[in-house]
């Protein structure tokens, strides 16, 4: 640098994008081994991590797995499609949608009156490759009609407008027009996705071993054209308009349209993977698209990183797998439900001898519990934990469990809830090192007794459990971007 030369500017330039050069320099990584796989992470790229996961999925058949898991898998991948198709609204746009399960169902009544014998004496039989485009044109057309009137809606209200979309969609389905959408009984007798080209090359998919790979090329397709969409001024636009809608207005983006595009393109994703679904369960019934399946995929997607193509798939294929694999099994279930207890004290109690008073006090507190139950009323500890696997033989003398455990149980669920408050509301930490050690103890009760004798119920509120340790771990989500934030 020449003495005359200026001084290097420390300020704001003109067509120099600072905070993204200083980007790189303020991300944030997690501590040993984890950071160095982030870091391993971003340097394989994208569309290489794709590839990866595309072929482990598709490998997974040839590991000798049975039929239960193979569903798992099917079912596993549907939700991942539409957790990548909700990204689009929820992540991108920034629009809350909570009738998004409507599309599903939209795609699957779609595909099951064109691809059955519901309608006429013979019924339509439509070809898949004929029946899934008009099924999905049909539901971006409906999406659009959806997001029109509440295009200028924001937070609480949209929610509600949708919300109640996805609700008159069930009670549509239950109560008008039984003899085309065959009311509670449903659709039966689904044609399988079959389609022949130039009357030779012909496709007809009746396994589940072919429903699982059509699935997986489908979801990956999904997703590379959804990466496409997000690198594009489009999907530039989808994110301008979350962060900020006033000032995308003032950049010319027009917030309205990009909204009813959000709407309408999650509406097709949503209604491919309905198609596909219809198909593979060859019925369709209206409780299919009812409010449980939609909080799993929003589980799903809260779980990998609302914004995050890969993060929406893989949350979804974890909440799943544990939903619909793993918790079905009572002793799968007490293993989750105990060991999410105990990595949230290793987390949260400090310093270690607090930690290690409290699970002796509680261990304690069992032992004398039981003994003195046993001792007043023989039927009092006549019953068997309800955990299966070796955590039964190790609480079957500590936690007490009733011959008739249901009235018990409940009495003892509702005490475990006015304990919980309690302890979020007392102040002072002995006072809550002291309330820990008899909420502990309820919370095994409650659940030996109540929770893991009600499989639908406990499955969802272990999910919540979940979600909730995750995201004080990680709140953005497993794959979802930490923001960095620039101070002045």
């Amino acid at each position: 640098m020449s003495p005359d030369s200026p001084p290097p500017a420390t300020g704001p330039q003109v067509g120099a994008d600072e905070w993204v050069a200083r980007q790189e320099h303020k991300r944030e990584y997690l501590p040993s081994l984890l950071g160095v796989a982030q870091r391993v992470n971003e340097r394989v790229g994208w569309w290489p991590r794709l590839a990866l996961a595309a072929l482990a999925g598709a490998a997974l058949p040839l590991l000798g797995i049975g039929q239960f898991q193979l569903q798992v898998g099917i079912d596993s991948m549907v939700v991942a499609l539409m957790a990548v198709g909700l990204n689009i609204v929820v992540g991108w746009a920034g629009v809350l949608d909570l009738g998004y399960v409507a599309f599903l169902g939209i795609g699957a009544y779609g595909f099951a009156l064109l691809s059955s014998g519901q309608i006429g004496p013979n019924g339509i039989h439509l070809p898949a490759i004929a029946s899934i485009p008009i099924v999905m044109i049909g539901a971006a057309l409906i999406g659009l009609l959806v997001g029109w009137p509440s295009r200028r809606l924001l937070g609480d209200y949209l929610a509600i407008v949708t919300l109640f979309f996805g609700e008159a969609f069930v009670e549509f389905t239950n109560n008008v027009a039984p003899g085309v959408l065959g009311g509670p009984d449903g659709i039966i007798g689904i044609d399988p996705i079959q389609t022949s080209f130039f009357g030779v090359w012909r496709i007809s998919i009746s396994s589940n071993e072919a429903y699982y790979y059509l699935l997986v090329i489908v979801l990956v397709v999904t997703m590379a054209v959804l990466r496409l969409l997000e690198t594009s001024r489009t999907g530039r636009a989808f994110m301008a308009v979350r962060e900020d809608p006033l000032a995308a207005a003032s950049m010319t983006i027009p917030v309205n349209r990009v909204k009813l595009m959000a709407f309408a393109f999650g509406a097709m994703v949503a209604a491919l993977a309905g198609a596909i679904y219809a198909s593979q369960q060859i019925s369709v019934f209206p409780s299919d698209f009812d409010t449980p399946f939609l909080i799993i995929v929003y589980a799903g997607l809260i779980l990998g990183g609302a914004g995050s193509i890969a993060g929406a798939a893989t949350g979804a294929l974890v909440v799943m797998v544990i939903y619909d694999g793993v918790l079905r099994s009572p002793a799968y279930s007490g293993y989750i439900f105990y060991l999410l207890i105990l990595l949230t004290l290793i987390a949260k109690l400090r310093p270690w001898a607090r930690l290690g008073a409290v699970l002796a006090a509680t261990a304690a507190l069992g032992l004398a519990a039981h003994a003195i139950a046993g001792a007043i009323s023989a039927s009092a500890v006549a019953g068997q934990p309800a955990s299966g696997g070796w955590i039964a033989d190790v609480l079957r003398d500590w936690v007490i469990v009733p011959a008739n455990p249901q009235v018990p149980g409940n009495y003892g669920y509702v005490a475990l809830i006015c304990l919980l408050i309690a302890l979020v509301q007392v102040k002072g930490r002995w006072w809550r090192t002291v309330l820990l050690v008899p909420t502990l103890y309820l919370a095994s009760f409650t659940w030996e007794t109540v929770l893991i004798a009600q499989p639908a119920i406990t499955r969802q509120l272990m999910i919540g459990a979940i979600l909730i340790v995750m995201m004080n771990a990680r709140p953005n989500g497993l794959l979802g971007k930490r923001r960095v934030e620039v101070n002045a």
